[in-house]
């Protein structure tokens, strides 16, 4: 027997094996649990790696804020071109209408001025017409007292004037007998057509003296004759001194030669066939 077989043994009781197998399982369950919290911890941390990142998403948003703000002021830009497009295209069309009324007005005022002249030119040819038809019935029908005085004047100096004219009262004569077969228009100074103070006007130049061109001037151009004393030469008006409506020469041996009117033309008559008003001596 050994020594020591007396002496208890120290040594701790051996445990069951289903008691160690539990302790491990315990044990292996704790490693699990921190491996397991472990990975957790692990994955948790990941979300810090992102924090890290997050200038570079960041740096992103701001080029895409910053494109989308250009986008931006882009379309206000062409909204403001457009609004500008439009105000002048609206500006355009105002002028367009303006200027397109005011021709309308200028065409209205044109017509009316046509028109208005038409019929001041209408009027002026009745009137002309009303004075030959009133020359006429007087030549037929005398309707005063004063035209037979006016007539007996005449024939009287029919009788006494002088049918002769010399210098230039002859060329004046000589001239106005040169035109009798023209024609008569109104406002006509020669050479083939007249009117009544046209041709005097002409005759009168021929011999180098100037004459005013309306017979209401020219019944006051000289000196105021009798009807009775009569020379060739004379001018001869129908109608009142300043205001005469025709004017002849008197060519002597009691005739005179006038544009009479369109009807007629230039001719000579004697002076009973228009009895004149009154007469000027120029030279």
């Amino acid at each position: 027997m050994s020594h020591t077989a007396h002496i208890p043994s120290h040594r701790k009781p051996r445990r069951n094996a289903p008691k160690t197998a539990l302790r491990a399982g315990v044990a292996s369950g704790v490693l699990s649990t921190i491996a397991v919290a472990g990975a957790a911890g692990t994955a948790q941390a990941e979300p810090v790696t992102q924090t890290i990142e997050m200038p570079t998403i960041t740096a992103d948003l701001s080029t895409a804020v910053a494109a989308s703000a250009e986008a931006t002021q882009q379309v206000a830009q062409d909204m403001q071109t457009q609004a500008q497009e439009d105000a002048a295209a609206a500006t355009a069309a105002k002028s367009a209408k303006k200027a397109k009324a005011e021709a309308v007005r200028k065409a209205e005022a044109k017509e009316k001025a046509e028109a208005a002249a038409k019929a001041k030119a209408e009027a002026e040819a009745k009137a002309q017409a009303a004075e030959r038809a009133s020359r006429t019935e007087a030549r037929t029908t005398p309707s005063s007292t004063s035209g037979s005085n006016a007539a007996t004047a005449v024939s009287t100096s029919s009788s006494s004037s002088s049918s002769s004219a010399t210098g230039s009262a002859a060329s004046i004569v000589a001239f106005v007998k040169a035109q009798v077969g023209d024609a008569y228009v109104s406002g006509g100074t020669g050479p083939n057509s007249w009117d009544c103070s046209g041709l005097v006007q002409a005759a009168y130049s021929s011999v180098g003296v100037d004459l005013p061109r309306v017979s209401q001037a020219q019944s006051t151009a000289g000196t105021q004759v009798s009807l009775s004393n009569l020379q060739p030469g004379d001018i001869l008006y129908w109608g009142g001194a300043g205001s005469a409506y025709h004017v002849g020469i008197y060519v002597g041996g009691g005739e005179f030669v006038g544009a009479q009117n369109s009807s007629t033309g230039v001719v000579q008559r004697p002076l009973s066939y228009d009895p004149p008003s009154g007469a000027v001596r120029v030279l």
